[in-house]
């Protein structure tokens, strides 16, 4: 890749008909609903956020081999798809099975982030129900779940061409792993479990297993004694690197309704040097475009800073802002050896989190352009 540079954006597919979708909001909701809806909430808000492209089916690989020919026309090497597993099987999984890799153009490689949270009802809330949200789908997984997906991704995804390998190893991220932890019973119970991964991915023919963290709620529970901390927590289990999933799990959003969009730089930056002083394991830092979960709210309410997703916004979050995160990101990683030179980037498509890199009506393609003047085109659109 171009000057040794792997740049990866996450991808939330929440953007095309979906089973359990239709149980909750009828058939053929999506996300997309929200984001028509969304309102301004408060003097100088930004809403809503109106896609250049339409309102579109990303489960069509037609429609996706658009975002795959303009991903990789602007610097990006691959998708992170944010993808789910219950106890019960796949969710919000057409996306990728049907658009991404039935899109003819392959041309950009695609990771997985094992989404593994709790699915609340959020889709709006209102204040009256927001501090404890109706539980949809549990996060945890037993242990005969966890072996089920093993299998799942190493023969569907992970033996794909377009897989993304580090080191010839397949990338494979975990988002809670605290919720993994609970539902296998414990730290050992865990570390065995992924232990059985990199054993079957090995058997499959692969060198190993890339682990992948996002550190955001690693912490200890009662009585487990055999790790000291969180750092030693993710050794113990046998993780290869760690990332973040956006700027502002790491409390940079201290100012409501707005916090400026380079305080929370600078603040995400600083968490960068605490996270290299207190991990031993490589981190793959993260830049953040923009956020405002407001469209995830209902619109009538009044917009006060209680839970999620009544946060604050990202404000001034200008394509030139990003471009200019982007480069202070490369610089800091330039000093790192080449196979080390990993970030991720928030978010391919977080429309109702107002995070998307996929062009609007206010802005065109200026947030890929700022990708593109930094990192330059990937391989394939050379």
């Amino acid at each position: 890749m171009p000057n040794d540079y792997t740049v990866a954006c996450y991808y939330f597919g929440n953007y095309h008909a979906d089973a359990r979708n239709a149980l909750v909001h009828g058939p053929g909701w999506t996300e997309w609903e929200l984001v028509k809806r969304a309102e301004p909430r408060f003097a100088g808000h930004v809403q809503p956020h109106t896609p250049l492209w339409g309102y579109e089916d990303e489960a069509d690989p037609q429609v996706m081999a658009r975002k795959i020919a303009a991903a990789a026309d602007h610097g990006l090497d691959a998708f992170i798809f944010d993808w789910y597993w219950y106890d019960d099987g796949p969710f919000l999984e057409r996306s990728l099975d049907e658009g991404f890799l039935g899109a003819a153009n392959n041309r950009l490689k695609f990771g997985l982030m094992w989404a593994n949270h709790d699915w609340v009802d959020i889709h709006p809330i209102g204040l009256s129900t927001v501090r404890k949200p109706p539980l949809l789908y549990g996060g945890r997984v037993t242990r005969a779940t966890f072996d089920r997906v093993v299998e799942h991704v190493i023969e569907r995804y992970f033996r794909h061409p377009s897989y993304w390998l580090v080191d010839g190893c397949p990338y494979f991220s975990i988002y809670e792993l605290m919720k993994l932890r609970e539902g296998l019973g414990g730290v050992d119970a865990t570390r065995d479990a992924l232990a059985h991964f990199r054993g079957r991915v090995r058997d499959a023919g692969f060198p190993d297993l890339h682990l992948n963290a996002v550190v955001w709620s690693a912490s200890l529970l009662p009585g487990e004694t055999m790790v000291r901390d969180p750092n030693d927590l993710l050794t113990y289990l046998g993780f290869d690197s760690i990332t973040s999933y956006v700027w502002i799990h790491h409390g940079v959003l201290r100012e409501f309704p707005q916090t400026d969009y380079n305080v929370a730089r600078d603040r995400y930056l600083a968490y960068w040097d605490q996270a290299e002083a207190q991990f031993s394991l490589p981190y793959h830092p993260n830049v953040t475009m923009g956020w405002d979960s407001s469209p995830r709210t209902i619109q009538s309410d009044a917009y006060l800073p209680w839970n999620y997703p009544f946060t604050a916004v990202l404000a001034d979050n200008t394509p030139e802002r990003f471009r200019e995160a982007l480069a202070l990101t490369k610089a800091r990683l330039a000093g790192r050896a080449p196979a080390d030179r990993i970030l991720t980037i928030n978010a391919w498509n977080e429309w109702t989190e107002s995070s998307y890199l996929e062009p609007d009506t206010r802005h065109g393609m200026k947030y890929l352009e700022a990708i593109r003047d930094v990192f330059g085109p990937t391989e394939t659109s050379l």
